[in-house]
């Protein structure tokens, strides 16, 4: 399952809560009115921030969440000294992707002009915009791709990924004719139900003579795309193993430009993502795994940053002293450092790693999540933020380590809004290992009062839940509901041995974590109701609640979103086929492995279930197939459990439509106030055996 899966904006929520201020304080400077359902519309994102090479503007793209269907993207232009800012396109363009060109003068983009999509160019300052060359994608299953398109070094030139039709016969026709054994398409497709079987190219664009020319071929997928700095090769991604449906296993390549040659950099039984250039053209940063099976769509094992000789020798991990998760590298413009993104514990900073192994520095580390980000030419850092009480933030992190806010999206209406706090709880699982959650507030909190709590468990499991502001748990909190985030053991951000810590284990002491959670929490916050619980998630977040209510009768009400109940069945549906071989160590088929999957399985043991149940699901998600929510649906009803069943349409794995996360929402806040309402005293917390 995905790592991050959620029906709200930001699927990571916490707030780390600033003790030095107190909460009634801030509380008594803050509008009356709390955050609603209905906001979800109003809220914008921001992401893909890329500053141009001298500093003096910045292009970004907002995505926005009040039109028809999923959200849209625009991109944005923004003169820094001016403050003036200009829509790279209009609506009917739907620009994303903007990249300057080695000289600032130009923008290359993906979007619409005309009747034509694909990449063209425009002006620094968004005018004059022209179609440069056709380009189609794909619904394969291509984790963690890297760069769609990338300039020469001189400018005249553009790389770009493509996709052109494969060998197999179409698997959407009549009859649909099944061949391949990776056959569905990627998670978030909510429309097809079957693999295009494109295969993804490089082809390379003269701007002046506006020739296009595609330069690999083949039967496999090529992305993940840098120019090298001599304009002589291009780098990129592809798996050239001799099952790729079969056997995840990305490896760098290079392609020369003069004679058409690929020689293959890496050829390891680990995973590689993201290779980069060094700016003299010597040495190439990637991140990378070490362990030799990897899955298709989430693994236990955190990428770190490596680097090797360019022609793939001398391979090291220079990323090693940092024991968190660590996100795709970018050079310093000298040469002797790598920037990238870590997670660690619910954030995620910005750190700089010197490339002679002396110790990493942090750069950003504010607790919340940088996302996207540039050096700027002072040798300062540009990037997006989400923070505890605004998702979507441009800042400038100043070389004297002070930081100017430049833009928030969302103050207009955030202003408007009471946030509610968060805190941190730290505390001991049953087996003694530390472990740490998240819970946020009801609004106008009154001590003496009592409030329902619902735990919203993370999904992956190799996810976690932090400090960014989480429109879910803020609605919750105006409807006078807490909200509790355990971040489990599998969480990623708390070290490589807390990740393996759910291995072979699934169903197993992180479910008991969550619940160590929930009694962490009674105990410390006595106005917490624990007659009025109740318990939610999605995707791995969705198994987790399945499972628990098959433990404990304790939740008066369950909304599990894209969760699996069968983890037989889930293997052989689901459009990858590796993910448990990595989590429990073997294929379902090898040694009994198919018995403990059963018994690790929510509904061998429905009979046991009370608690009433909602299941929310996409039609079309090819990730978790719906038949999940299917089987224990019906297994509910023969039981006699009050369930139902809330389908979304052109859904697949996650909800992404805005009126769909909406509806989520109302719909789970309306499931919880019907069963906290049933008069049958104090719950039953002894769990099932």
């Amino acid at each position: 399952m995905k790592t991050v899966i959620s029906v709200g904006l930001v699927a990571a929520a916490a707030v780390a809560y600033r003790a030095a201020v107190p909460a009634h304080a801030l509380i008594a400077q803050q509008p009356v009115a709390g955050f609603t359902s209905a906001d979800v519309y109003k809220l914008r994102s921001l992401g893909d921030v890329q500053l141009a090479p001298d500093g003096k503007r910045v292009a970004y793209a907002i995505t926005r969440r009040d039109g028809a269907g999923r959200p849209s993207s625009e991109a944005w232009i923004r003169d820094l000294s001016t403050g003036q800012e200009a829509r790279l396109g209009t609506d009917a363009t739907r620009a994303s992707g903007p990249r300057w060109s080695p000289d600032g003068q130009s923008l290359a983009f993906f979007g619409k002009v005309g009747d034509s999509s694909g990449v063209a160019l425009a002006h620094a300052d968004g005018s004059a915009i022209r179609f440069v060359a056709s380009v189609g994608g794909t619904n394969h299953v291509l984790p963690s791709m890297g760069e769609r398109v990338a300039w020469s070094p001189d400018g005249k030139r553009l790389a770009f990924v493509s996709s052109t039709p494969g060998p197999e016969e179409d698997a959407n026709g009549d009859p649909m004719v099944i061949t391949r054994y990776s056959y569905k398409p990627t998670a978030s497709e909510g429309l097809t139900r079957f693999d295009d079987n494109k295969r993804l190219h490089i082809f390379v664009a003269d701007l002046a003579t506006r020739q296009v020319k595609q330069v690999t071929t083949g039967n496999y997928y090529e992305h993940s795309i840098q120019w090298s700095p001599d304009g002589k090769e291009i780098l990129f991604i592809s798996n050239h193993g001799a099952d790729p449906d079969r056997v995840f296993n990305y490896d760098v390549f290079s392609l020369n430009l003069a004679s058409g040659a690929v020689r293959q950099i890496t050829n390891t039984r680990n995973a590689e993502y993201q290779p980069v250039w060094s700016p003299d053209g010597r040495t190439i940063a990637y991140l990378g795994t070490k362990r030799e099976l990897t899955s298709s769509e989430t693994t236990m094992e955190d990428t770190h940053v490596w680097i090797m000789n360019a022609d793939g020798s001398n391979r090291r991990e220079v990323g090693q002293a940092i024991d968190n998760r660590q996100r795709a590298p970018r050079w310093a413009p000298d040469g002797k450092s790598i920037y990238t993104i870590v997670q660690v514990k619910g954030s995620s900073f910005l750190y700089r790693v010197p490339v002679d192994g002396s110790k990493p520095t942090v750069v950003i580390g504010d607790q919340g999540s940088v996302e996207s980000w540039a050096l700027t030419p002072s040798g300062g850092v540009m990037y997006g933020f989400a923070s505890p009480t605004e998702p979507a933030m441009l800042r400038d992190r100043m070389t004297d380590g002070s930081t100017r806010d430049i833009m928030k999206l969302n103050s207009a209406l955030l202003t408007q809004r009471r946030i509610a706090p968060v805190e941190a709880v730290n505390f001991k699982a049953r087996d003694g290992m530390a472990v740490e959650a998240y819970l946020t507030m009801p609004l106008n909190l009154v001590p003496s009062r009592k409030y329902p709590m619902v735990v919203e468990i993370h999904g992956g499991p190799h996810g976690a839940q932090g400090p960014a502001f989480n429109d879910k748990a803020q609605v919750f909190a105006t409807h006078g509901f807490a909200t509790l985030m355990v971040n489990y053991r599998g969480s990623t951000g708390y070290g490589q041995k807390f990740a393996d810590a759910i291995f072979g284990d699934q169903d197993g002491k992180e479910a008991e974590d969550v619940l160590s959670g929930v009694d962490a929490v009674l105990a410390k916050y006595p106005w917490v109701d624990s007659t009025k619980l109740g318990i939610e998630g999605g995707s791995y977040g969705g198994q987790l609640t399945d499972w628990l209510i098959t433990r404990t009768n304790r939740f008066k009400a369950a909304v599990p979103a894209a969760g699996i109940a069968n983890l037989v069945s889930f293997n052989y549906m689901s459009y990858y086929h590796d993910y448990l071989a990595v989590e429990f160590g073997r294929y379902p088929h090898e040694k009994d492995l198919m018995d403990t999957l059963w018994a690790r399985s929510a509904l061998r043991y429905v009979n046991r279930v009370k608690t009433p149940v909602m299941f929310v699901h996409g039609e079309n998600d090819n990730d978790v197939p719906i038949a999940e929510a299917e089987q224990f649906y019906v297994a509910l009803q023969d039981v006699g459990v009050p369930t139902i069943m809330v389908r979304y349409p052109r859904e697949g794995h996650g909800v992404r439509e805005t009126k769909h996360v909406v509806d989520v929402m109302d719909r789970s806040l309306a499931w919880y106030d019907r069963w906290f309402s049933q008069p049958k005293g104090r719950a039953d917390v002894k769990p099932v055996p």
